[in-house]
Order: structure tokens, then C-alpha cells, then sequence
């Protein structure tokens, strides 16, 4: 099918190039250039496309996992490598001062290809397997060897007559892919590349082109000419081939828009063409202006033709394709009915992984949140009292399911692009994904991993989507607020430092956004927040103990201050699923905002523990020093107004999920067995108090390795808390926390603030509907 594609987007352009080519050889070509050369030509030009750009532009539209994607990609492929061919040979005939001339540089170039097929190819990658630089990226001294190949072959085109880039293009083809060398190399060299020699080129493209030439009617007709076939051979070859292929109208017709795409490519058979002579300024100022026209139509073309909802994924295995709509709807029946009263617990989980260093975090929020089968003790206990407890064999223990999401970011960068078209590889060599894996398989937990490379602003969206099109029950985040002295890189230790000094610079252009890594994670978190259709939780490091995760296979303390609101009501819900680990307990507060003497703390009378408390622990752990937090220009996350009707159901439903916890009689036959294990480790109070905050911030620093889960409480939020925040933070001498109050809300920044915590978890419900 692609090489189908592939001929038709080939012959029909070169058939019209040439025909094109009898008009403008006889208007504008001096005489002394040979009509064929200058036929053969301009049928390349009219046959070529650009493989690098149609690459981008596949990538930032999402369509490598398309049906479209993959034959557009094959038949670029065919085309860069024919049209390539067809251009050495135009060059070789105008070089060549007699027809067995040309044969003699046609067959020594063919001779030289095989050899460094053949011979050199594999000579390379000995030296790479020899050198480590297959496992570790290329060693000095292997990219000493591919500079020294790279201008031994051009040099060796140039004087045999072809033009000196078919050399650098075939000593980037021998470069060995294994282990993801090619890109390594890419990422050592693209810089260079992309700030010095790709505008150099662009220069001399735009100083040999002189757009005045352009100066009459007659002119502007063979301009637009050009523009119109060009378009039309590679538009209506490649969507006829296709139709006849077998896709659809809509599929075929944004085959033929995408491999109408010329780009820098073009620009390079342009060049080649005008310093062999074959072409005159005139008209290479006139195909220099068509390649611009059709590189700059071709993403709004394909956008309008292609749109996300009609897009068809590629399956493996013979399986029928699916639109996305379509793996949508394959998964409503499983979201229904996983979670509730009888079974609040959540087992579909989406897991995000996309820097080094949140790796602990998430594992250690995976490893709370996937409650272990009830131990065999517990099991033999539960069967001895099937007489009076019927319930615990009716419950059946769902399937624990990871998915697990590898965010890799398109940048601007060529490599970038380079590793988004080998993510089938990749998604196996990816260390992170390794990672998590293995630590899957050691918790004996089943972990599914996908890989997704796009740019910055559709990462939350492809977050949501995925969790959407897996049916997960709740998206698992990693987050390090700014005062935690997150690090710039992976691989470096670079750590963010806030700075206290005044830039002038600001006062002359303006405040900037705050670029650090801590401020554009939290954008990138907060869009999650804002478009998600599912329950979101937040790992937060609060960056104040050495170790913040350590010990999450010991014992562990969750508190929990509940305010109110849907936020709330799931944190709740998930500190009793937390609970049903034996080596988890909790202690849930219920606060309440009252004027009063004494704060006391009233314990109901069906309140249970086994929560050992050291009492020396009432003081609150101050932090000495200085910090400050840059306020980032992102906005806040808006959500519509509730009116008084939602209030009440929300008051209300935090009433009932109250007492259906809290105030349940444990020794009810009605409660199953995993559940009551639950909530005979959470101890539930109530406390008043005219500071809500300070008084949960005292109750939380009486345990020991707390873990505190709190609600984002950005809708339906019972209590303001700005103004005692803003107090707490005067209090604890910091500045700023801008940042981390928009991303995880009040409440869970006064725990930041505080220090008391040793790592949080926050919450926001997906659906803040009432039934």
C-alpha cells in the first residue's frame, strides 16, 4: 500500500513537472542549459518531499498511531529515497561532459554506496559496540571518527561531479540506530546545527532569492502555475492511490495533503539546481516561493481534512481499527459500578511518570495506594464467623490495574522528533518505564506501560485521555513544590534556587514568567486538575526530610483534616481504602470554624483506634530562614460559581458519607469484612476551633511520619482559609507559596508551609454533581 502511494506521488508530479517544463525552458531558461537537464530537473522538484518536516508535522498533529500516519510515513520514506537518487543523477548529467561520463559518475557513486553499505556500515558499528557508545551514547572518539567519514564522503561526491551533500547524506544513512545512537549523535550535534549552520543556509536560500525578479503578469501566471501542479500531482496521485487502496475519501484526501509538503528539502534541490546552472534566479525565486506556499498549507490543510474525532488508530494483531470515540465508548460499561457504598475502593489507576526524580514518589504513592489481599489470618478469622457474618464471603476483591503513562515532551529539537517516531523501541529501552516495571513486578502488581511524546500544552490533555480511554478510577501525580529544592535536570544537580535579589530587567520589559522546573510542573498539574474527568490525586514532596519516602513498607500514620466539600468527601474515601493495609492506620479530624474558649476535641462514641499517640510531640517544627516563591503568571483554576442548591447537596452528602463511616457500629453484620478491617485503624473526631488550620497543623504534628491527605477544595470549598493562610505563612517567616496554593489548594499548603508533614497526598473529585 505505502509503495503504491509512494509511485503515484512520484510519477503523476514528475510527469506534470516535466510537461510544465517545455513552457518555462522556452520563457525563461538561456539556451545553453540543456532542455532534458532541465526537464529531469524540474520533474525532481515537482517529486520530492520533505520526510524531516512531514515527520513534525505528524507528530505535533498526533497521527504516527493512525492508519494515515504509518502509510504517510512509509511512502515519505520511498519518496526521500527515490527523489534523492533522481537528483544525484540530474547533477551527475550536467557535470559530465558526455553521456559515457555520466554513466562513469553514476556507476562510481552507486560502487561508493555499496562499499559503505556493506563494508563501512558494518565497520561503524563494531567501533560503537567496541567503544561503548551503543550502551552510553558516542564516545569523543567515535564522533572524531564520524566528523572525519562525514567529510571524507563529501569530499569524495564532490570531486567524483555529484554535489557534496549526497556524501553527508549517505554518512548520516551508515550511522548506526542500535541503542538509540543515531539520536544520541542528533542531540550532540543539533544544536550546533540549528543556531549556526541551518540559518547560514536559510541566508544564502533568501540571498539568492529575488522576489523583484517577479515583475509582470506573465510572471506571476507561471508562478502560480508551479504552486497549482505541485500541489495538484502530489495531492491527486497520492489520494487516488489510496482510494484505490482501499481508505476512505477523508483518509486518502489528507494522505495526498501530507505528502504534498516540501519544506527544507526542496530548498536544498533548489540550491543544488541553481549552482549547477540548470536553474535561473528568475526561477528559482518562483519554485522557492511555491515550496513556502505548500510547506505552510499543509498543517491547516490536513487539520481541517483529518479532525482528532474522525481519526483511525492503528491496530496489530488483524484487529479492526477503532476510531478514539470508539476506545472511548469500549469503556463505559467498566466504569460503571466500580466504585460504591459497599466497595469505595479504586483499582483502576493511572500512573504518570515523566521525570527521574518523581520516580520515588509515585512509587511510593502506588505502593499506598494498591491495598494488599487480606493476609491469611485475617481470612481464617473472617470464615470463623460465617454464621453470624455472612458478608465477607459475598466480597470479592477486585483485579488491581496500573497503567502506567510515560510523558516525554516534543521539543523544538530534531531528536525530539527522531525519538516520537521510534516510540515502539523506545517504550522498551526507556529507563523510567524499566523502572516501574520492575518495581511492579516486585510488589506483584500488574503494571500495563504506554509511552507519548508531544508538546508541553497537549500533555495534560493526552493525561486526561488516557486515563479516559483506560477507564481508570484515579490519576496518580507526582508534584515537588518550590521550596523544595527540586533539580533543573535528571541527570544534573543543578538545584532550583529562588532568588531574593530584584532583576532590573523586569522593571524595564515587564515581570516574566517563572520558567523554573517547580512552576511549569505546576501548570502542567493544574491543567490536569481543570480538564480531567477523573479523580486526581497529587503526591506532594514537601522537600523537608531526607528520606520522604522511606519506609513506606513499615508502618505508616495518615491524617486527614476533613472540611467538607467533594474534594474532601474522596480523600475520605481514600484514606479508608489506604486502611485496609495492616500497616497503615489513620486519624481523620472532622474540622469545623467556630468561635470558642477552648479548643477541645470531641470524640464520638462509636470512634475507634488502636493509635498510639506520644504526647511530646505538640510543638510545631518551625522553619528557620528566609524563602520566597516567585508568583508564575499562569492563571488560577476557574471553576463556575455553585449556587445555593449545590451547597446543600454538598453539606448534605458530606453529612452522609460522615456518618457512614465514622458513625457506623463496627459490629454490624451488614459491613464486609475488608471494610471493617478499614475502619478498626482510623480513629474519627471532631474539632472546633476559630483557626481551623493551626489546629489540624497541632493535631498532625502529634504523630510521628505522618502522612497527610487533604482535599484541593477548589470547588465547593466549605471554608475560606486564604486570610489564615496568609497569617500561618507570617507566622512561619515565608514568602510567596503563590504557586503551590493554586496548585494544591489552601489546606495543603499550610501543611507545606508548616513542615509537619512528611509528604502529602491531595485530592480533587472528578464530578461535583448531585443525584
Amino acid at each position: 500500500m505505502s509503495v503504491i502511494v509512494s509511485l503515484a506521488g512520484i510519477a503523476l508530479p514528475f510527469g506534470l513537472g516535466s510537461a510544465l517544463s517545455i513552457p518555462l525552458y522556452h520563457q525563461f531558461i538561456d539556451p545553453s542549459v540543456h532542455f532534458t537537464y532541465f526537464m529531469l530537473f524540474t520533474g525532481v522538484a515537482y517529486s520530492i518531499t520533505a520526510f524531516p518536516v512531514l515527520c513534525r508535522i505528524l507528530t505535533e498533529l498526533k497521527l504516527l498511531d493512525t492508519t494515515v500516519g504509518i502509510v504517510v510515513l512509509s511512502a515519505g520514506v520511498g519518496n526521500d529515497v527515490v527523489g534523492w537518487t533522481l537528483l544525484a543523477l540530474s547533477v551527475a548529467l550536467v557535470n559530465a561532459g558526455s553521456g559515457f561520463t555520466a554513466l562513469w559518475v553514476l556507476l562510481t557513486c552507486v560502487a561508493f554506496t555499496i562499499f559503505l553499505l556493506l563494508v563501512v556500515k558494518r565497520a561503524m558499528l563494531w567501533l560503537a559496540r567496541v567503544t561503548g557508545s551503543t550502551n552510553d551514547g558516542p564516545t569523543m572518539f567515535y564522533m572524531t571518527v564520524v566528523m572525519i567519514l562525514l567529510w571524507a564522503c563529501a569530499f569524495f561526491t564532490d570531486i567524483v561531479g555529484v554535489n557534496a551533500i549526497f556524501g553527508a547524506f549517505l554518512a548520516g544513512v551508515i550511522v548506526p540506530r542500535e541503542g538509540g545512537l543515531a539520536i544520541a549523535m542528533t542531540e550532540k550535534l543539533e544544536d550546533m546545527v540549528t543556531i549556526i549552520f541551518l540559518p547560514l543556509y536559510f541566508t544564502y536560500s533568501g540571498l539568492n532569492t529575488d522576489l523583484g525578479l517577479l515583475n509582470d503578469g506573465i510572471t506571476w501566471a507561471f508562478t502560480i502555475a508551479i504552486a497549482c501542479l505541485a500541489f495538484l500531482g502530489k495531492f491527486g496521485g497520492c489520494t487516488i492511490a489510496s482510494r484505490l487502496s482501499g481508505f476512505s475519501w477523508r483518509e486518502a484526501s489528507t494522505i495526498g495533503a501530507l505528502m504534498s509538503c516540501k519544506g527544507l528539502v526542496e530548498l536544498i534541490v533548489l540550491n543544488v539546481g541553481l549552482s549547477a546552472g540548470i536553474l535561473s534566479p528568475k526561477v528559482f525565486s518562483m519554485f522557492v516561493l511555491e515550496a513556502l506556499t505548500l510547506t505552510f498549507m499543509t498543517t491547516p490543510l490536513v487539520t481541517a481534512l483529518y479532525p482528532p474525532e474522525r481519526r483511525v488508530i492503528a491496530t496489530s494483531g488483524g484487529a479492526p481499527p477503532q476510531t478514539r470515540d470508539e476506545e472511548d465508548h469500549d469503556f463505559d460499561a467498566d466504569k460503571k459500578s466500580l466504585v460504591n457504598e459497599e466497595q469505595p475502593w479504586r483499582y483502576r489507576f493511572t500512573v504518570i511518570l515523566d521525570k527521574l526524580e518523581h520516580m520515588p514518589c509515585m512509587m511510593a504513592l502506588t505502593q499506598l495506594a494498591c491495598a494488599p489481599v487480606p493476609d491469611i489470618s485475617l481470612t481464617t478469622a473472617l470464615s470463623m464467623s460465617t454464621a453470624s457474618d455472612p458478608a465477607p464471603l459475598k466480597y470479592k476483591m477486585p483485579e488491581v490495574s496500573i497503567s502506567a503513562l510515560r510523558l516525554i515532551e516534543l521539543s523544538d529539537r530534531p531528536s525530539a522528533v527522531m525519538k516520537s517516531s521510534t516510540t515502539d523501541t523506545l517504550i522498551h529501552t526507556d529507563p523510567l518505564l524499566g523502572i516501574f516495571r520492575m518495581f511492579g513486578e516486585l510488589n506483584d502488581l500488574p503494571v500495563s506501560t504506554s509511552l507519548t511524546i508531544v508538546p508541553y500544552d497537549d500533555l495534560a490533555y493526552n493525561v486526561v485521555d488516557h486515563a479516559k480511554r483506560n477507564a481508570s478510577q484515579l490519576i496518580l501525580l507526582p508534584w515537588l513544590p518550590p521550596c523544595a529544592g527540586t533539580a533543573e535536570t535528571s541527570e544534573g544537580a543543578t538545584p532550583w534556587r529562588e532568588k531574593l535579589d530584584h532583576n532590573p530587567f523586569e522593571a524595564i520589559f515587564g515581570t516574566s514568567r517563572d520558567k523554573s522546573t517547580s512552576a511549569v510542573h505546576s501548570q502542567f498539574v493544574r491543567r490536569v486538575f481543570a480538564q480531567s474527568e477523573t479523580d486526581v490525586a497529587v503526591f506532594v514532596d514537601p522537600g523537608n526530610h531526607i528520606n520522604t519516602c522511606a519506609g513506606t513498607g513499615g508502618s505508616h500514620h495518615i491524617f486527614l483534616p476533613f472540611f467538607g466539600g467533594p474534594d474532601d468527601r474522596l480523600a475520605l474515601e481514600f484514606v479508608v481504602q489506604l486502611c485496609a493495609n495492616p500497616k497503615i492506620n489513620a486519624t481523620v479530624v472532622k474540622m469545623e470554624k467556630r468561635e470558642i474558649e477552648n479548643t477541645q476535641i470531641e470524640r464520638l462514641p462509636t470512634a475507634h483506634s488502636d493509635i498510639k499517640v506520644d504526647s511530646n510531640l505538640l510543638a510545631l517544627p518551625h522553619q528557620h530562614g528566609l524563602t520566597t516563591s516567585s508568583i508564575v503568571a499562569f492563571p488560577d483554576t476557574v471553576y463556575g460559581q455553585p449556587n445555593t442548591e449545590m451547597r446543600m447537596q454538598s453539606e448534605t452528602a458530606d453529612s452522609i458519607i460522615w456518618s457512614r463511616y465514622a458513625g457506623r457500629n463496627l459490629s454490624d453484620s451488614d459491613i464486609p469484612g475488608p471494610l471493617r478491617a478499614a475502619l478498626s485503624r482510623i480513629n474519627f473526631t471532631n474539632l472546633a476551633s476559630p483557626v481551623p488550620l493551626h489546629a489540624a497543623i497541632q493535631r498532625a504534628s502529634m504523630c510521628q511520619r505522618v502522612l497527610v491527605v487533604a482535599g484541593r477544595s477548589k470547588r465547593l470549598a466549605v471554608e475560606n482559609h486564604h486570610a489564615e493562610l496568609k497569617d500561618l505563612m507570617e507566622e512561619h517567616r515565608v514568602m510567596g507559596h503563590e504557586v503551590t496554593r493554586k496548585t494544591i489548594g489552601d489546606v495543603a499548603t499550610a501543611f507545606v508551609v508548616s513542615g509537619c508533614a512528611t509528604a502529602m497526598v491531595v485530592l480533587q473529585a472528578a464530578n461535583v454533581e448531585m443525584e
